[in-house]
């Protein structure tokens, strides 16, 4: 990798490390390798969200030509977020693509996507199906949210409705991910998810 590259980098990951601003909003970095060329963050779930009390997991990769352009970051920690895929972690925010620029940091970077899960975007989504949740039906969405908070970020309990409805499903023999996957996806409604199921 780059001089510029890990020199910058090595000064970014102080910083968050030191910072006030990241410590009080819980947010962490480490070192997955020495090279500084791949690091794993943790947002904790903003307080008054669907996502307060979870624990996320992100992982940072560094491009040799860091800081002109942005890492690549991903959530690792499942997540149901209009901006962030369902599936893959992948991300939709502006400054992880077109918006960057050099005076960006890692802090930067980290505070922004906290940011992002207090405050989706619907209309530039990363997930079309979790978005038209969002937009059609916020109650269930919230609820949605918090369940997979709760599942994948060891938030506290969620709704007992859905759980119930989990539970059902993983004892007609399905993956539990996959049940989860199913009803999120089809509002809830175990008919048309148990058909998913069995289709998949």
């Amino acid at each position: 990798m780059a001089n510029i590259a890990v020199q910058r980098i090595k000064r970014e990951f102080k910083e968050v490390l030191k910072s006030e601003e990241t410590s009080k909003n819980q947010i962490k970095v480490d070192l997955v390798d020495e090279n500084f060329t791949e690091l794993k963050g943790e947002i904790a779930g903003p307080p008054d969200t669907p996502y307060e009390g979870g624990r996320f997991q992100l992982e940072i990769k560094i491009p040799e030509t860091y800081p002109f352009n942005p890492p690549k970051v991903r959530f690792i920690t499942k997540i149901w977020h209009p901006n962030i895929s369902s599936v893959t972690g992948a991300i939709c925010l502006d400054i992880l693509k077109d918006q960057w620029a050099a005076a960006m940091t890692l802090r930067t970077v980290l505070l922004s996507l906290q940011a992002l899960m207090a405050a989706a975007e619907p209309d530039d989504p990363q997930d079309a199906v979790v978005a038209n949740q969002y937009k059609q039906n916020p109650e269930m969405f919230k609820q949605t949210a918090k369940l997979w908070s709760h599942v994948y970020a060891g938030a506290p309990v969620s709704s007992p409705e859905y759980t119930c409805k989990i539970d059902k499903l993983c004892a007609m023999g399905f993956e539990k991910n996959a049940v989860i996957v199913a009803l999120s996806s089809k509002s809830w409604d175990v008919e048309t998810a148990t058909e998913l199921l069995l289709n998949n």
